[in-house]
Order: C-alpha cells, then sequence, then structure tokens
C-alpha cells in the first residue's frame, strides 16, 4: 500500500478481520447517540483493564513513598512550604542565571559585549553552557525568515537557527509586525500602580447613579507589593516579557504566554479570580492633593504629570469633584453630546460565519486557520475584566488580533458595572477591535462564585446597569454572550430580550442551554427561535450550539428567518473547515493528508505568536495537544453510513483508511503526542499532557 503523509507505512490488516460484528443499525446506533461506521471499518476498542490495574498501583505505591517522605521528613516540608516571597524570588532569579536562559540581547547579535547591563543582566552569558545544553534544530525553516529579508528576534535561541541567513537573528532585516492590541508598558505600570484616569466611565456610571457608597465592592491591595512587582519589571529582561515569561508586544511577548493563565479553569485561577472588582485606588500624594496632576479633561485615561509647584491649591475632593462635573454636566445638559443607539458604529452580522470564543484552543493561531478556511468574524478568549484592569501581561495577550483578522471582537467578563465599564473604555483607549463582547454566559463555578458569567441571568438589574454603562462609554458595538436560563427548565432571556436591545446592546448570542446543563443534552434551537422573534429590530439575535455542518446551519436559517446568524463553537475545535463546508455547500471528505497540512499552518502560526525558542516550541506543543483532544472527535465522512455526523455522536473504535487517518482517530493522549512529535520534533525528557476538559485518554492519564 502507499505510504501515508506522514511517512508511515501502511499495516496489512483485513478490515473483514478482527472487527466487532455490528450489533445494531444505524438508526439504533443514532439513536445511542453513537456514531454509524461503516462495519468494514470497525475494529475492537483497546482494552484498559490492564493498564487501570498499572495505574492504581503505580499510584498507590506512590501515595506510599510520599507518607513514608512525609513521615521522615516533616521539617524539611514545613519548611519548603514557609517559604518567603523573597526566597522564591531568588528562586526564579537563579533559573533565569541558568544555562538554559541565555540573554536575549546575547542571542539577538551573538556578542556578549551587546548586553548593557553587563554583569548586572539577569539572564545567563555563558554562551558555550547555552550551546551545550540546547536541542538540537528541528526540521524545516524558521517561521520568521523568508526570502524578504525577514529576522528572527530569537537569534541563537531558535530552534530553526541552521536555517538562519548569515546565522544572524539581527542582521537579516526588520521583523515583520502582524499582531496589533500589545499592552503598551508606559499603561501596565499605570495600571499596576493604579494610577490610571477613566474619566469617561465614571462620569457614565455617575450619571446613571452607579457610583458611591455600597455601589461597588472594593477591595484592598498591599500597595508595597504592587511597587515590588513594578520594581521586578522595570530591570532587564522584561521589556517584552514579565517574570512568567509573559510578554506585551510583538510575537516575543506572546512567545512568552503563561499557559496556565490563558488556560481557564487551570490551577492558578483562584488567583486570577479573587478579585473581581478593579483594586481601590493609591492614596493621593501632597503633590496631586494640591491640585499638581495637570490632566486634560478628555474623557480618556491620561497620565499624571508633574508641574510646577506655584499650581493653585486645591483639595482632593474639590478636585475629583471639579473633573466630573466638567463630565457628567456636558453629558446630562447637552443633549447633543448623548449617543444615540443609531448613532453608534454597528456590525452587520447576516449570514456571517462567526467563530465563537474558545477558551484555550481559541487562540491567535486557532484563529487564523479559521480565517483561512473561511471564518468572517472572529473574537478573542474570554478576558477577565479585573485581570485587565491590573495589568496582567497574560490576560492581556488574550486580545492580540492578527492582520488577516478583518472583522475582530473580543471578549471580557465581570461581575459589576464600574469593574466592566472601566474595562471597556481600557479597551478602546489601547486596543484595535470591531466589537466588545460581555459574557453572561459562563458557566464554570469559579466564574459563576464570583457573581460573573451565567450568575448575571438571575440578576437582571445588574444587567441592565453593566449594558447600558458600557454602551454609553464607548462608540463600539457592545454584544452580549448569554445563555437560556441560570436553572435548567426555566428560561428567562425570552422576557428580557426586548430590554436588551433598549438597554443599548447591538446584538446577542444566545447559547441553547442552560447554565445548569453546561454541555450536555442537545441545544434548545426552538427557544432561540422564540427569542429571535421577540427581538426588537435594532436588536440582531444569533444562534449558538451544536452547528456542525452545512445542513444544520441551513435549517437554523430557514428555521427562523429572523435569525441573524449562527456562533460556531465546538464544531470548529472539531473540524475547523466546517466554514469552508458551509461556504460551498457540500460534505468534505477530507484526507489524512489535508488535515495534517492544516496542523502543520497551526504549528507555523504558534511559533509565530508563542516564539520559536524551546519555550515557545513546547508552548506550541501544548497548545496542539489541546486542539488534538478535539479533533479526534471526527470521523471522516467517507466512513459513516449516514451523513453529516452530529456533534452529541460518540465515535466507535474505527481503522482509518490510512495508518495516519487512524492515529488521528485515537483517542489516546499518546497518539497526540506522537502527532506533535510528526511536527515539532520529541518530547522533552519527562514530558506529560492531561486535557483540560478531561477527555477520555484511555493510557496512563498522561502519555503512556
Amino acid at each position: 500500500m502507499a505510504e501515508s503523509p506522514a511517512g508511515l507505512t501502511s499495516q496489512n490488516w483485513n478490515p473483514t478481520q478482527d472487527q466487532q460484528q455490528p450489533t445494531a443499525t444505524p438508526e439504533q446506533l443514532i439513536a445511542k447517540s453513537i456514531a454509524p461506521v461503516k462495519p468494514q471499518f470497525l475494529r475492537p476498542p483497546p482494552s484498559r483493564a490492564s493498564q487501570k490495574d498499572t495505574t492504581s498501583s503505580t499510584v498507590s505505591d506512590s501515595n506510599n513513598d510520599i507518607s513514608k517522605s512525609i513521615n521522615t521528613n516533616t521539617t524539611s516540608v514545613v519548611a519548603k512550604e514557609k517559604k518567603s516571597k523573597r526566597q522564591l524570588k531568588r528562586e526564579r532569579q537563579q533559573e533565569k542565571k541558568s544555562s538554559v536562559n541565555l540573554c536575549p540581547e546575547l542571542a539577538k547579535t551573538g556578542d556578549v559585549n551587546s548586553c548593557p547591563y553587563k554583569n548586572n543582566c539577569r539572564f545567563n552569558h555563558d554562551l558555550e553552557a547555552f550551546k551545550a545544553q540546547k536541542p538540537e534544530d528541528l526540521e524545516g525553516e524558521c517561521p520568521f525568515v523568508n526570502g524578504e529579508g525577514s529576522c528572527c528576534p530569537y537569534g541563537l535561541a531558535c530552534r530553526f537557527y541552521g536555517t538562519h541567513k548569515g546565522r544572524d537573528g539581527v542582521r537579516n532585516g526588520k521583523k515583520q509586525i502582524s499582531e496589533i492590541n500589545g499592552l503598551n508598558k508606559d499603561v501596565q505600570k499605570l495600571l499596576w500602580k493604579n494610577k490610571m484616569k477613566f474619566l469617561k466611565a465614571d462620569s457614565v456610571l455617575k450619571s446613571l447613579g452607579l457610583t458611591g457608597p455600597g455601589k461597588s465592592k472594593v477591595k484592598k491591595v498591599d500597595e508595597e507589593e504592587v511597587e515590588k512587582v513594578v520594581d521586578d519589571n522595570d530591570s532587564h529582561g522584561t521589556n517584552d516579557t514579565n517574570e512568567n515569561g509573559c510578554g506585551d508586544g510583538g510575537n516575543e511577548s506572546a512567545g512568552k504566554l503563561d499557559c496556565a493563565a490563558e488556560v481557564l479553569g487551570g490551577d492558578d485561577m483562584d488567583g486570577v479570580l479573587t478579585d473581581e472588582v478593579r483594586p481601590q485606588k493609591k492614596a493621593k500624594s501632597a503633590v496631586e492633593v494640591n491640585g499638581c496632576s495637570g490632566e486634560e479633561v478628555n474623557g480618556l485615561g491620561i497620565p499624571e504629570k508633574d508641574i510646577e509647584n506655584n499650581c493653585p491649591l486645591k483639595t482632593e475632593p474639590e478636585l475629583v469633584s471639579d473633573k466630573l462635573e466638567v463630565i457628567a454636566d456636558s453629558v446630562e445638559t447637552d443633549g447633543s453630546l448623548k449617543l444615540h443607539p443609531r448613532e453608534k458604529k454597528l456590525i452587520d452580522f447576516r449570514g456571517k460565519l462567526y467563530l465563537a470564543p474558545l477558551t484555550t484552543v481559541g487562540n491567535l493561531p486557532f484563529r487564523r486557520v479559521c480565517k483561512a478556511l473561511g471564518a468572517d468574524v472572529t473574537c478573542g478568549e474570554m478576558a477577565m475584566c479585573t485581570n485587565l484592569l491590573q495589568g496582567q501581561a497574560s490576560e492581556w495577550a488574550l486580545l492580540r488580533r492578527h492582520s488577516s483578522e478583518d472583522l475582530f471582537g473580543v471578549q471580557i467578563c465581570g461581575a459589576y458595572p464600574d469593574t466592566v465599564t472601566r474595562t471597556v473604555e481600557l479597551i478602546d483607549q489601547e486596543c484595535t477591535v470591531d466589537f466588545i463582547d460581555i459574557n453572561m454566559g459562563c458557566p464554570i463555578d469559579i466564574v459563576v462564585n464570583k457573581g460573573a458569567g451565567s450568575s448575571l441571568l438571575t440578576k437582571p438589574m445588574r444587567m441592565k446597569s453593566i449594558i447600558e454603562a458600557t454602551s454609553g462609554t464607548v462608540e463600539k458595538p457592545i454584544t452580549v454572550k448569554v445563555r437560556t436560563g441560570y436553572f435548567e427548565g426555566k428560561s428567562r432571556i425570552d422576557s428580557l430580550i426586548v430590554d436588551i436591545g433598549k438597554w443599548g446592546a447591538s446584538a446577542v448570542t444566545i447559547h441553547g442551554r442552560s447554565r445548569q446543563q453546561r454541555y450536555s443534552k442537545l441545544a434548545d434551537w426552538d427557544y432561540i427561535y422564540q427569542c429571535a422573534r421577540k427581538a426588537p429590530d435594532s436588536l440582531q439575535v444569533l444562534g449558538n450550539g451544536d452547528v456542525f455542518s452545512f445542513v444544520d446551519w441551513n435549517n437554523h436559517k430557514s428555521d427562523c428567518p429572523e435569525l441573524s446568524s449562527c456562533m460556531i463553537a465546538r464544531g470548529a475545535l472539531i473540524k475547523p473547515w466546517i466554514f469552508t463546508e458551509i461556504k460551498e455547500q457540500r460534505h468534505w471528505d477530507i484526507s489524512s493528508g489535508e488535515r495534517l497540512n492544516i496542523l502543520k499552518d497551526y504549528v507555523r502560526s504558534g511559533l509565530e505568536h508563542w516564539g520559536s525558542d524551546t519555550k515557545g516550541v513546547e508552548t506550541t506543543r501544548h497548545f496542539l495537544l489541546e486542539w488534538l483532544s478535539y479533533t479526534c472527535r471526527y470521523v471522516p465522512v467517507g466512513l459513516l453510513d449516514v451523513i453529516p455526523q452530529r456533534l452529541n455522536w460518540r465515535p466507535p473504535s474505527y481503522y482509518g483508511r490510512d495508518d495516519l487517518e487512524t492515529l488521528m482517530a485515537s483517542d489516546s493522549a499518546a497518539d497526540w503526542v506522537r502527532i506533535s512529535e510528526m511536527l515539532l520534533g520529541k518530547v522533552p525528557d519527562a514530558f506529560t499532557f492531561a486535557p483540560k476538559h478531561k477527555s477520555n485518554a484511555y493510557d496512563r492519564a498522561e502519555n503512556g
């Protein structure tokens, strides 16, 4: 047989042997939500009993070892838990001094004297030690170097260094910037120090009666800790990245993205969401109290500037009152300054293919893949308002936009009107986006418990405050994403749909499930149609849930002409070519080679976004594996007795038409890792992976 695209030799297996004899008709299988794969492709499911026993014994032995260690080394364990912040900081600095972390300036130029910090540099300057431990270069070409003379910003650290012209990542030319919406360093410092002004947002909040005692829940922040963070990040090596390797500008910043912070629901989310609202403002200094701040009242967040000491003296209450009254009075008394809903910039979503904001997997490289396959509208991953207002680089990385995303929005999530409104003003000032989406449907416990996401469905007055305040602050369209309701069987969005349009939203996306359902059962499209028919003409309604083929798309559009469009979420994760199928109105029986080419495009985009150094390669691998944990659910069209495949069908164990297709159908994490090694080389020693959404990997939780 012919060799597969991955270079694998097909196995000599007889499709009539070692296969499960079908015991049910396709109709019976569909009734059980099992994909009706043709009998000649079925195979026995892999044995899991022995692996479970092995895993159980391994865990048991491990627990015994741990208990012994705790009993014999109690003192050392306690001491480890009580490490001070200074000790942890010292350990991080020592890690940066290791041979793995070469000085960025040295990596770019290859000259030890090129670093302006010399011996005070926080990174390693031992070039020979770095070369000795650096893994071998990967096959292929550097994603940053092409025939036009562009350069690689990672220089010697690049895993494709052998393809650099002249072996120099700096003198090959200027790097072309294809990503925008990076966080300005000066703005980040103002956010760290809590000195950012939100005059427009505050004036709107005041006009709506949403400011004052008891109107917002504000928690204090340790100012000394904030100063420490600022001081730590002002030194060398943090111009593009913070201590966690999370940057705020260019491809280097995205390359240093902290995976745990980007993936909602990770281990660090307790720290991310502890303060759901913007921290309390720092006390004014004597100079500021005297009125020497020098801001202009222009409705934007403006850095404070030092001016001469001969300015007129005013108390702090007088200053704040004067500033807010100037804006509030102009907004309240001059009707011509009020923004009428019909004057807002609008986006026509009708008939457009909308890729949903997808946590973890819906990153910028994935959106680039979907754009190439036909998506019209893209939206960034959900970002928490509090983290954005605190200047967290990892959260701001979620707002990045590629030049190919011609119609792009960002999605934010918050619990209180003041937090969300200030975030909207900040995004409007610092980012280039076409619309801002507010998530009021996220079902994740850690979000809901903070009063955000689908928790807002139980608080219509707070929904009203958030939508009115945000739509009155910026000219960009404000859209809302909701679920049918909080509890199953108690849908309530139909009673709010008219009000949502009156409050100022330009569009609303309705996921046809309640918060209690999460992602179980089928989406209730009849209820979505009901809401779309009730909505006013000024409010566009989009449906979301279980769209997995052009047939689904056509049915929803024909069943309810009032529906503007459909948002595609998990269907795009499993088969991103769904956009091509909808536009070309066909079932694409895509081959394993074509699917591999899509993965190659993703890897190249990932290396451009997260970096071509070792850390960037492994970050790309991590998100590739997360995506592969979804793509394994796809069953090729040519293997099905009934088409199209439905999203709720569970694929049985089956043979593909070649070895690569069989490998791609595996639900084993070890096979996903094997696919990643075809594209990104061997995994590091002691590498482990477990998908965030806990899909069924039948070998040992990680790789086997």
